[in-house]
């Protein structure tokens, strides 16, 4: 039987390189090649190699998740996705399981459960930690169930104000104050806004909200003496 083909998308070079060493003790598993997320022959070399299976640390990425996860599918549309991050965070592995990921996995795991998940994936199986299943199936299971008249009513209500903040003209930092949230909240529910709406950039998504009907809200006018 042929090992199960791997490729891992992490910038942390050190992480990969002794991942692979790790990973080389197993004999049904091969390491076909890692590189960074922002690596421009990334789309060509899964193209040629085809992996089974592509990890990838979105936290750490400097390409914005749904770009990533959106290059990893076009690249290797058979391919199974696993998250192999330090977080932690409901929030965060719900917007990868809407982005396509099948598996998350912890860095603080143990050789022996990275494996195993690896070859369950392979072989077709999902896994998230028990700890964050329910934020991800309620997550998926809302968004079936929750109207589909419109294309933002796919949306949570925190989701919307920060799209709207978005069609304001508003970034990062600026959304995070108006609306009392760190900026990793804020980034987390903008990857989630781009999963519901399937646009992969903030400019996409400001166009589909206006398209949609949602208009920047009138400025308060300037006093003036």
């Amino acid at each position: 039987m042929d090992p199960i083909k791997l490729w891992l998308v992490d910038d942390h070079t050190l992480l990969t390189e002794a991942l692979t060493s790790r990973l080389a003790a197993f004999t049904d598993l091969w390491v076909a090649g890692r590189c960074p997320s922002d690596d421009p022959r990334l789309p060509i070399r899964l193209a040629q190699e085809r992996p089974a299976v592509i990890t990838v640390e979105p936290e750490s990425a400097r390409v914005p998740t749904p770009e990533l996860f959106a290059t990893l599918r076009a690249a290797a549309p058979e391919a199974r996705l696993v998250a192999l991050t330090g977080s932690k965070d409901p929030e965060r592995a719900l917007a990868a399981a809407r982005l396509g990921a099948d598996a998350w996995i912890s860095k603080a795991s143990g050789m022996a459960h990275v494996v195993e998940v690896l070859r369950g994936v392979a072989r077709g199986d999902a896994w998230f930690p028990p700890r964050l299943l329910g934020t991800v199936l309620r997550g998926l299971r809302e968004d079936v169930t929750r109207s589909t008249d419109g294309p933002l009513d796919a949306l949570s209500g925190r989701e919307r104000e920060v799209l709207v903040c978005m069609v304001d003209g508003m970034h990062g930092p600026e959304i995070a104050e108006q609306l009392g949230l760190s900026t990793n909240t804020v980034r987390t529910h903008t990857h989630s806004v781009y999963a519901k709406l399937g646009v992969h950039s903030r400019l996409q998504a400001v166009s589909a909200a206006r398209a949609a009907g949602l208009l920047p809200r009138p400025k308060d006018p300037v006093q003036t003496s």
